[in-house]
């Protein structure tokens, strides 16, 4: 899709919808309040006056590190309507990451929750460059008040002229194999999103009331709720705490979504959950996405057949804004996460960055209009992931030969057993298709003898003992995928390490000492 040279991304995502004819209809809602699409676009203008008013200019930096509520849209496009550029932080990191992003993405003013200023507070000396601390949910005589500012701004603003390869905004990659990664998605990149997942896959309706799990800091999060919502005009559910089943059931009923919009570790934990009846769900709902990692295909069936929804699987990543790979409605093959997304390319390739033929492992490579413009202040890696118009995922796949594709997991999470490759994510999905089992995770474990096994940790069902069932569930992955591939140790856990979108942090599992294997 082509655009102007001369764009912003609040006039295609905000104002648009005011002109046609929305204005009045609910754009955003959370527990607390709700607002139109009118009320949004006037709360873009007070917050665009706001920070220029802050003498904050064109293509500064702020960074905005609060809760899913209404105000978050408000600060986020009021930012990008002025040619300011929103840093969007993650609310459950440590006060040195904090510290880290701070320096580096050098925020001129944060936007945050009181809830996170303790933690905010000791960094202060230590970050020069951040003039403002603006307080989003409560007004304080040591910090300036976002409502109180807004209040005293004007509600007309001459939308700044931004090109539409500018940087929008940031988002900032998982910093588990290094420092956090910052990266610049440019103003057209919502748009192309909305375009190719939102319209092209789930059918994206002026109707639809979307919920997502992921929150409005992450790319899934951003997409799932504003995005995809805003590009026709449609109704987002945003809640400010984590998520557990129960809650999530609560707004099923409460507020009757038409898109849920969830990750693999949070659909298991529903499904084995007693309130997990159709019931329960929302009468409305139509579709499920699943992002973040691979469903497992006995998750997917269970979830259909029991709430008669389906899932749809994806995956996306930060450095690609959204999912481009995903099953359709009307093409769901659980087990897989589906075929390219229209807009987008895919590439497998091996070690030597030669392409693969079907059934054979490789890394996959994508390109597609919403690729970020590369990391910030890491040319090292912007020249690694970023490769021309391919970007490197880092995810190995097989592709089959109807071109379904199927996640073997990450390139430094694949290890070989009697020198054949085993993927973690399908050992995984064989232990979670046990009744015993309600979720998996496998990792490399050298034995006695120095030689490279699978290692299990599960959670498991009733509190059940893993010792009991080691022998069962060795049988049960030996027959589902593989002689090879069983685990040769199984730890019993209470719930594994993942980050906040819920993806595994099997790196964390590698860590621990064999303390409980069997």
């Amino acid at each position: 899709m082509s655009q102007p040279r001369d764009y912003n991304a609040t006039t295609e995502m905000v104002d648009r919808n005011v002109l046609d004819g929305y204005g009045d209809k609910v754009a955003f809602v959370d527990p607390s309040g709700s607002l139109t699409y009118r009320q949004l676009q006037t709360a873009t203008m007070r917050v665009a006056n706001m920070l220029t008013g802050l003498d904050i200019r064109p293509e500064a930096r702020i960074a905005v590190l609060m809760p899913d509520t209404v105000d978050y849209p408000c600060v986020f496009w009021g930012a990008i309507r002025a040619g300011i550029v929103p840093v969007c932080l993650n609310t459950l990191l440590t006060a040195d990451q904090y510290l880290y992003i701070l320096r580096d993405s050098r925020a001129k003013a944060l936007i945050l929750s009181a809830a996170l200023l303790d933690t905010i507070r000791p960094l202060l000396t230590q970050l020069p460059t951040l003039r403002h601390i603006i307080v989003s949910d409560s007004e304080t005589s040591d910090y300036l008040g976002l409502k109180s500012l807004m209040d005293a701004s004007s509600d007309a603003f001459d939308t700044a002229r931004t090109c539409s390869d500018e940087t929008a905004f940031w988002l900032y990659s998982s910093g588990s194999t290094g420092a956090p990664k910052g990266v610049r998605h440019v103003h057209t990149s919502p748009a192309y999103v909305a375009d190719t997942y939102g319209k092209q896959v789930l059918g994206i309706r002026h109707d639809d009331i979307c919920f997502a799990a992921a929150k409005l800091f992450f790319a899934y999060g951003h997409g799932a709720s504003m995005a995809i919502p805003m590009s026709v005009g449609a109704t987002t559910v945003l809640m400010p705490d984590r998520l557990s089943p129960a809650a999530v059931f609560s707004v099923f009923q409460t507020f009757r979504p038409t898109l849920f919009f969830g990750v693999p570790t949070l659909y298991a934990g529903m499904l084995a959950d007693p309130e997990c009846r159709r019931e329960n769900g929302s009468d409305r709902l139509r579709l499920c996405v699943s992002a973040g990692e691979a469903l497992p295909e006995d998750v997917g069936q269970t979830w259909q057949t029991r709430m008669g929804v389906a899932i749809l699987n994806g995956i996306g990543s930060t450095e690609m804004l959204h999912a481009f790979l995903s099953n359709r409605p009307d093409d769901i093959r659980y087990g897989t996460v589906g075929r390219e997304i229209p807009g987008y390319r895919l590439r497998l390739v091996d070690d030597n960055g030669r392409d693969v033929a079907n059934d054979e492992l490789g890394e996959l490579l994508v390109s597609g209009g919403s690729a970020g413009d590369g990391y910030w202040n890491q040319r090292d890696k912007t020249r690694a992931v970023f490769a021309g118009e391919w970007v490197r995922t880092g995810d190995k796949y097989t592709r089959d030969p109807e071109g379904y594709y199927h996640y073997a997991g990450r390139a430094d999470d694949m290890f070989k057993v009697s020198g054949r490759w085993v993927s973690p994510c399908e050992v995984e999905q064989a232990l979670i298709s046990h009744p015993a089992v309600i979720e998996a995770a496998v990792v490399g474990h050298a034995d006695e003898k120095g030689l490279v096994k699978p290692k299990a940790f599960v959670v498991l069902a009733n509190d059940q003992n893993a010792a009991a069932l080691y022998n069962d569930l060795k049988a049960h992955v030996k027959t589902a995928v593989g002689v090879w591939k069983y685990p040769r140790w199984i730890v019993a856990v209470d719930d594994l390490p993942k980050t906040a979108t819920g993806k595994i942090q099997r790196f964390r599992l590698r860590a621990l000492e064999q303390d409980g294997a069997t």
